[in-house]
């Protein structure tokens, strides 16, 4: 069973940068997902990133101001979150996926595993 774990939340003003860790125990996935949700929201898709290949896929909302990457070494996935905003402030989490080919990333129910969570919050 993996085990995820995030780091790197914290309070930042707007269009300050946080750089959130996610590690995880053992290399048994394909594919891992931020995602994040907000007080009284649904968990919303952020990023994600196939771990064969490093291809990423982000949200519309933060398409070129984050970026998702990989340590295949460490087995820790990043997501580099520049000029960020008021509506960036949430409990953000990594997940894992664990089918071989998955074909879709930005759905919490296809994710196999799952971290604490780490809380992001942005002043304005």
């Amino acid at each position: 069973q993996v085990q995820l774990v995030e780091s790197g939340g914290g309070l930042v003003q707007a269009g300050a940068s946080v750089r959130l860790s996610c590690a995880a125990s053992e290399r048994t996935f394909s594919a891992v997902g931020w995602f994040r949700q907000a007080p009284g929201k649904e968990r919303e898709f952020v990023a994600a990133i196939r771990w064969t290949g490093g291809t990423t896929y982000y949200a519309d909302s933060v398409k070129g101001r984050f970026t998702i990457s990989r340590d295949n070494a460490k087995i820790t996935v990043y997501l580099q979150m520049n000029s960020l905003k008021s509506e960036d402030t949430a409990v953000y989490y990594c997940a894992a996926e664990t089918h071989p080919f998955p074909s879709i990333l930005n759905l919490a129910s296809r994710y196999d595993y799952w971290g604490q969570g780490t809380q992001v919050t942005v002043s304005s």
